[in-house]
């Protein structure tokens, strides 16, 4: 017999699976750098959410990327961009940063980049025009929403949003301003900080509290990130009254991720932990410790604005890398990589769930 809470869980997860139209209440976190729509088919065909980063890709990418997936699976999917504010060149600060990094360009033999490419760009208008004829299942963003007007445009195609909160505050604006569910991302979860309401770091919590918090104060099912690694941790989170989970490290290592040799190493091998660092491109992310930001003290003040700190360390870290060094890269993790595992990622999706299905919370 069910106790309430069981059953009012259960209804939570089903409303969302039902909202997605997804079998297991499981989105695999959009990684950009480390993946394509290999990994978002795989998953998506185990019954949970893949998602496909396009904040890195041009508009031909994007579309080339859908085209992929939609050739390989029937199944829902989720594109994931970002949505900051691209600030002006700010040339001397570009200037202040190669000189910080200079040391380490002589010892490479290596110089600084000569043209600004390959940015994080936000999501806008002529974005929205290359996906509409898809009509995108699932819509995702980083760093709060759009525009209302392309909040408005993405829901007429019956595409459902997403968006991430690290607090309580961005998470009722979130609700406000057109998020079908908001995604919890607790301290624990690796890659960028969603926050864009707030800069200081003392305001992130747990993925647990937060949790709980967004939970007190929101209508919409809240999805819970940070910190999930295992079938375990899944069925913890998921008592705990998440609609369902985002789950990105544990992927890092399966068959279908493109994630680098070095990167792969440091998930195997390194037993240093993660941090938070704005060293890598200007705003708070979290990965696996290394060379560079214990050099610079993991947050400096001296990094240009997001997204073009990463530019200048391109050069190094692509030399580094020739040499199997990971000191220049960023080794995107969460706190806890005990679920990393070289298998398809549609078997670790479906391990996840193990636990759940049997004990009929499916």
């Amino acid at each position: 017999m069910q106790s309430q809470k069981q059953q009012d869980d259960r209804q939570t997860t089903m409303a969302l699976c039902k909202l997605l139209d997804i079998e297991k209440p499981i989105i695999q976190a959009p990684m950009a750098g480390v993946q394509n729509w290999e990994l978002a088919v795989a998953v998506s065909e185990a019954g949970g959410l893949g998602s496909i980063p396009c904040g890195m890709l041009s508009n031909e990418q994007i579309e080339a990327e859908i085209q992929q997936f939609i050739a390989h699976s029937a199944k829902p999917y989720n594109l994931n961009f970002f949505c900051h504010t691209m600030p002006e060149i700010d040339s001397q600060a570009l200037r202040h940063w190669e000189q910080t990094l200079q040391k380490y360009f002589n010892a490479f033999s290596v110089s600084p980049p000569e043209k600004i490419t390959g940015l994080r760009v936000p999501f806008d208008k002529n974005t929205a025009r290359i996906i509409e004829p898809y009509q995108p299942p699932v819509v995702s963003f980083h760093f709060g929403l759009p525009s209302p007007k392309l909040v408005r445009r993405i829901k007429s195609w019956g595409t459902v949003i997403l968006s991430s909160a690290t607090t309580v505050e961005e998470g009722i604006w979130l609700q406000e301003n057109g998020a079908d569910a908001v995604i919890a991302q607790g301290i624990e979860a690796g890659g960028h900080r969603a926050m864009f309401m707030t800069k200081d770091p003392a305001t992130q919590r747990p993925t647990q509290t937060l949790l709980h918090n967004l939970q007190q104060a929101l209508s919409v099912p809240v999805i819970a990130a940070g910190g999930i690694a295992t079938s375990n941790d899944v069925e913890r989170i998921m008592q705990q009254g998440a609609a369902g989970v985002q789950v990105g490290t544990s992927y890092l290592l399966c068959h279908e991720a493109k994630t680098s040799p070095v990167h792969r190493m440091s998930i195997i091998s390194s037993e240093k932990p993660t941090a938070l660092t704005n060293i890598f491109s200007g705003r708070l992310a979290r990965g696996i410790t290394n060379q560079l930001m214990e050099d610079l003290g993991f947050i400096s003040d001296h990094t240009p604005a997001f997204p073009y700190t990463s530019i200048t360390l391109a050069p190094l870290r692509t030399r580094a890398e020739s040499l199997d060094q990971p000191d220049f890269s960023p080794l995107w993790a969460g706190t806890d990589r005990s679920g990393c595992r070289e298998v398809s990622a549609k078997e670790l999706t479906e391990e996840l769930w193990t636990i759940l299905s049997s004990n009929g919370i499916r």
